[in-house]
């Protein structure tokens, strides 16, 4: 089986993880193992867990990894990190890496059903398993549609698009992705048409319902950060909006100390930052990159340390910077 997929940000990604030889790291999404064999080669006597819920990346970096004894691959939704770790008696990690995109196979392999540019089943599981997209826009209300056309693709023609899915959908049910491509083509107005291609919103937004993106970002987030040893290293790789939104206010939160109304002054919450940011802007890919691979140029990557020690700066009164 072929398994292509360009690892975005693979240098930068790697220095935000600052990795120790002897440290505990996990790649959350393997994918093609890429970021994952970058990994694992600069370990000693560390270990790697590279977890990935399409049994299609599993497999590949299973046959990638496997020169390197200190990694491990784990067929695993990233939602579920802490525990899936903890069965393995590990209680605590010195970086994790998120890389959120879609993979090149997933988008090359008509098959899968993402490409709205190849016409395919419309499928879109990542795991392969549960609701799929056809599923999705033949059973869906109106309502429902609409809503998250709107939400997770952004789509202002969500309504118009959603109504001529019903439409079509009375007369025979929608199998592939051609056929959903022409209907949103066709429900959008002419000028919509000559930016960019129309389905790309629709198709995202199908995609992070069926898949539950959202949800496991908002579930790891927390997890993740938590299950970082102190002074370990959080690195996420965004490649739309909603993701980097989310991301960026649960980093920012992570780093916020003193949550006491500006005319305190004197601290009386106790509140410290948790992490710092490595870098107060998201990094970007850099113009090689971007000539190289078209896709990651809506890529975005954040990094936070753990802070490392939080005694004696809680609940300690500590006068306020500037009162």
């Amino acid at each position: 089986m072929e398994f292509s997929h360009y690892s975005v940000m693979l240098e930068e990604s790697i220095a935000g993880l600052a990795i120790r030889p002897d440290g505990i790291y996990v790649d959350g999404t393997a994918g093609g193992a890429g970021h994952s064999c970058q990994i694992a080669k600069r370990l000693t006597t560390g270990k790697l867990f590279a977890l990935d819920k399409d049994p299609d990346a599993v497999s590949i970096a299973e046959k990638r990894l496997a020169p390197y004894g200190q990694a491990a691959v784990i067929q695993a939704d990233f939602k579920d990190l802490g525990c899936t770790l903890r069965e393995r008696g590990i209680t605590g990690a010195d970086g994790i890496l998120l890389d959120l995109g879609v993979s090149s196979h997933q988008l090359d392999t008509a098959q899968r059903g993402f490409s709205y540019h190849q016409d395919g089943p419309l499928d879109m599981r990542m795991s392969q398993q549960g609701l799929s997209a056809q599923d999705l826009v033949n059973t869906y209300s109106v309502a429902d549609m609409t809503r998250i056309i709107r939400e997770f693709g952004e789509e202002k023609y969500a309504f118009s698009i959603a109504k001529n899915i019903e439409k079509a959908r009375a007369k025979a049910p929608i199998t592939t992705t051609g056929q959903l491509a022409d209907i949103i083509r066709e429900s959008v107005p002419y000028a919509a048409r000559r930016e960019k291609n129309p389905a790309k919103k629709t198709f995202q937004a199908i995609r992070i319902a069926v898949n539950g993106e959202l949800e496991a970002l908002s579930q790891v987030l927390d997890q993740a950060f938590d299950f970082l040893n102190p002074g370990g290293r959080f690195a996420i790789i965004t490649f739309h909006s909603l993701e980097d939104r989310m991301v960026k206010q649960k980093f920012a939160d992570f780093a916020r100390g003193c949550i006491c109304p500006p005319d305190f002054p004197v601290c009386v919450c106790g509140r410290s930052p948790r992490g710092t940011l490595v870098s107060r802007k998201p990094i970007l890919p850099r113009e090689k990159e971007l000539a190289e691979n078209r896709r990651s140029r809506s890529a975005k990557l954040r990094v936070i340390e753990k802070t490392k020690d939080l005694k004696g700066s809680e609940g300690d009164g500590l006068r306020k910077s500037g009162l």
